[in-house]
């Protein structure tokens, strides 16, 4: 998707925000669209939002993960992961994969929490 086509989902968004400003689906998709466009600040904001908004979504915990960890604080980015994994995420798989969490991997922690997580399941 090019530039333009993102600036205009993203605008697109936030009109509708202003009327439903809880909407979480559209919050998450918001928070994807900005962070695609490189607007990771904003993004990871939302992410918060949406985590306060519902404590207990995993994947909410994992999008404030990888916006931590795009933000270069893996430590929180950790923190964040567990509490995805907690909460029922188990995509290990892509966990593996995801560019969002380049800088979480390379943490120590972070082998050991997959380890303790993929035992459990």
């Amino acid at each position: 998707m090019s530039h333009q086509d993102l600036s205009f989902e993203i605008e697109f968004c936030r009109a509708i925000l202003r009327r439903q400003p809880n909407d979480v689906p559209l919050l998450e998709m918001l928070a994807g669209l900005l962070t695609r466009s490189g607007s990771i600040q904003e993004g990871l904001e939302l992410d918060r939002r949406i985590v306060q908004l519902e404590p207990d979504n995993p994947i909410g915990h994992y999008n404030l993960a990888c916006s931590l960890s795009l933000q270069n604080c893996p430590e929180d980015a950790i923190l964040s992961l567990r509490e995805a994994l907690e909460r029922g995420y188990e995509d290990f798989d892509w966990m593996m994969e995801d560019p969002d969490l380049e800088e979480v991997r390379r943490q120590p922690e972070f082998g050991a929490l997959i380890a303790e997580f993929k035992t459990a399941s």
